[in-house]
């Protein structure tokens, strides 16, 4: 069984063009684009919300064994 050659792409891809239109295409790739820069910046805030409130963590006092 062969892998999906470039031809083969390119017929996938002028048929989905022409079952959706370019304009369908265009606002689905705005609406993907805009999902991925969203979850991103979740992302993003979430990291600098665990980075801030471990910051505020007062650390435990050290133990030292006397001899």
């Amino acid at each position: 069984m062969e892998g999906i050659s470039i031809a083969k792409l390119l017929i996938i891809g002028a048929l989905i063009v022409l079952l959706f239109g370019t304009n369908k295409l265009r606002s689905l790739g705005g609406d993907l684009g805009s999902a991925i820069k969203g979850f991103k910046k979740a992302m993003k805030d979430d990291d600098s919300t665990v980075a801030k409130s471990s910051a505020d963590e007062i650390p435990a006092e050290r133990v030292s064994h006397k001899e």
